[in-house]
């Protein structure tokens, strides 16, 4: 259900906490954010192992409480990734997009350089280990389409996030074909 291996070393700090888009988890090394999880139905990553929070831990869950509240814009919370080049690269791409801006994932290929490496930069912006707090959720398509979001319950939650901060996007296409049929009574 999850990419995260569970074989890997389990994080040194673990909290959870409630929010509209559902419950969240944050991890910690001690020294730094290292990931963030939304709900997926109804499982988290390492709901297995109990809270064991910290003061950067308790930074982090005021500093989201204010962010769903709409007190809060920006994040100033330490955190750490670790990639590929590349996604460290895009990464740091997304941690400079402001509230209620966006980029195409065309625009993040361009500036790393790679132009043409949408689906490499698709998988990177899918692959960001601290969403919300890297702002992954601001990367639409070119024509401002929401094109996937692996976070939570993935589009639904990328459209509350959205709206949240005002940012406008291309509606959403259902995946189930529609007919529109013009019937007139005989």
């Amino acid at each position: 259900m999850f990419s995260r291996s569970l074989t890997k070393t389990p994080p040194a700090y673990v909290t959870r906490t409630d929010s509209p888009i559902g419950r969240i988890e944050i991890t910690s090394d001690g020294n730094a954010i290292t990931s963030l999880s939304i709900e997926r139905a109804g499982h988290l990553p390492y709901e297995e192992l109990p809270e064991k929070s910290s003061k950067l831990l308790q930074l982090a869950v005021t500093q989201l409480a204010e962010y769903f509240a709409g007190r809060r814009r920006a994040f100033e919370l330490p955190l750490s990734t670790h990639g590929t080049a590349f996604q460290e690269s895009i990464w740091a791409q997304l941690n400079d997009i402001e509230w209620g801006d966006v980029r195409s994932y065309g625009e993040l290929g361009i500036a790393s350089g790679r132009a043409t490496a949408g689906r490499a930069v698709g998988g990177a912006v899918g692959a960001n280990p601290i969403p919300i707090f890297i702002p992954c959720h601001r990367v639409l398509a070119g024509d401002r389409r929401i094109t996937g979001y692996s976070g939570g319950n993935g589009i639904p939650t990328k459209v509350w996030l959205l709206e949240h901060e005002n940012i406008a996007f291309a509606p959403v296409k259902s995946a189930q074909p529609t007919l529109d049929l013009d019937l007139v009574p005989a």
